[in-house]
């Protein structure tokens, strides 16, 4: 076995890849491409940018994993977690027992949700929390006297995270592929993605044919069956998928209709991925369960959880009787003082209102201008998360013969001019840190254009611009 470096001792890019090949089993990789690849060594972040070993200069058009919402290098965050350190680095909230960060960060969660949800059940991440969101929605209709309301409805091409019971009510075949997925009384229902699958009717029209799919499967298992419905304000990992404005209104009408409880997962939504604390309120919509993680912390350190509605908390508190289910590092008091250090950041410096008034706007009319490349069928954006849907046909949008590879392709070119950017089947899609200044939003996009012409020409020259 190689010893390992020290991490305050940068080695040769070289050996920290071998090490890394050695030691290091990556998520969502396939290994034996790391092998020929190579992983790139990212040693330091500072604003919107982050950097190799080797010193190149990348701009994260992805904020990390759609959470780094107050950029890099903020010391504010490094002292919180070091003053916490110093007075209490760990204790557990299990067995009647809290501590002051915890305690404030929930009290403050509650003060940002939208009213009525006033709980905060922690977990260590937003996989964890949805697996909370499971025990928790049959908890509650079993305390009702209703065990047999245990169906949880998700969609197709969702995701909620890779354990075993977010991995199910995500609706991502290839996820299911693997490990038995999804596991019993998990149901998914198509999702609103009008540009690829409801091109022939209106986008109101298709929001309401999509929702109505959730009507059609109550009316199939029976409303004393469907427990929960669940879905991402927008599909994030699915490609940005933004739903026709007419949507979430009727899910929720659908949901209150039927008496079954609606959960919002907000991992990358919420705290001001759309210029709102929560993604739910730029839809109306009043959910009884959100899902958090990614943005409270900012990705500094490990913290997700449930915000529950009055509702169901006074239910759990009348009826009585323990909830077998936590985790080790629940409410974990540094990453909770970090998340308090987050949300002050957040709020004190205007980070969601700016993106609300000025850079969402800004961004979006940059975004929509790269539609007019000759590879864009569609260029989409809400908030500061966006889409472009890659096409060898504008005219007709119709989409690749062999799907993935213009995505690949267009990827690997952002990388190689310093662009961090994700592909999704032929969707490049986009999700800065929301301090993002118009400056930094001219050079991300221009840096888009020129590499979709490069990845046009490539395309060409290996004959994949067939539809």
């Amino acid at each position: 076995m190689v010893n390992p470096p020290p991490m305050t001792n940068q080695k040769p890019t070289k050996i920290l890849q071998e090490l890394d090949l050695t030691h290091h089993l990556h998520p969502f990789t396939d290994q034996k491409e790391l092998r020929s690849q190579k992983p790139r060594i990212i040693v330091r972040g500072e604003g919107i940018y982050i950097y190799d070993n080797d010193g190149k200069k990348y701009l994260d058009g992805m904020a990390g994993l759609w959470c780094v919402n107050i950029g890099y290098g903020r010391s504010e965050l490094a002292i919180a977690a070091k003053k916490q350190m110093e007075e209490l680095p760990y204790y557990n909230t299990f067995f009647q027992t809290s501590h002051p960060p915890a305690i404030e960060l929930a009290t403050k969660l509650a003060l940002l949700a939208p009213e009525g949800l006033d709980h905060v059940f922690f977990s260590g991440s937003g996989s964890e929390a949805n697996e909370t969101n499971i025990r928790l929605v049959r908890h509650y209709w079993t305390s009702l006297g209703m065990p047999e309301k245990s169906v949880i409805v998700s969609r197709k091409n969702s995701y909620h995270g890779s354990s075993m019971g977010a991995a199910s009510l995500g609706g991502m075949h290839t996820m299911h592929a693997q490990g038995g997925l999804p596991i019993p009384d998990i149901i998914h229902i198509n999702q609103p993605y009008w540009y690829g699958e409801g091109k022939d009717v209106t986008p109101d029209e298709f929001g309401l044919m999509k929702a109505r799919e959730l009507k059609d499967v109550i009316e199939k298992y029976g409303r004393e069956r469907i427990g929960a419905f669940i879905g991402e304000p927008i599909q994030g990992a699915g490609g940005v998928i933004i739903p026709p404005d007419t949507y979430w209104p009727e899910i929720e009408r659908i949901c209150r209709e039927s008496d079954i409880l609606l959960i919002v997962d907000e991992v990358i939504c919420g705290f001001g991925r759309l210029g709102s604390w929560f993604g739910c309120q730029q839809y109306g919509v009043k959910p009884d369960i959100i899902t958090i993680a990614k943005g409270m912390s900012s990705g500094y350190q490990p913290i997700g959880g449930s915000i529950v509605s009055t509702k169901i908390a006074a239910t759990l508190e009348q009826k009585g009787g323990e909830f077998n289910h936590g985790y080790t590092y629940s409410a974990h008091p540094v990453s909770a003082a970090v998340s308090l250090e987050n949300l002050r950041i957040l709020e004190e410096e205007n980070i969601i209102e700016k993106v609300n008034s000025h850079t969402a706007k800004y961004m979006a009319k940059k975004w929509h201008a790269l539609g007019e490349h000759p590879l864009v069928g569609e260029a989409r954006v809400n908030g500061l998360m966006g889409a472009l849907e890659l096409t060898p046909d504008k005219s007709s949008k119709s989409p690749f013969t062999d799907s993935g590879h213009a995505g690949i392709i267009t990827r690997n070119i952002c990388l190689n001019h310093g662009l961090i950017m994700r592909a999704v089947e032929d969707k490049m899609i986009i999700s800065p840190p929301l301090i993002i200044k118009a400056s930094e939003i001219d050079e991300l996009t221009n840096i888009v254009w020129t590499c979709l012409d490069k990845s046009q020409k490539e395309l060409k020259q290996k004959g994949l611009l067939a539809s």
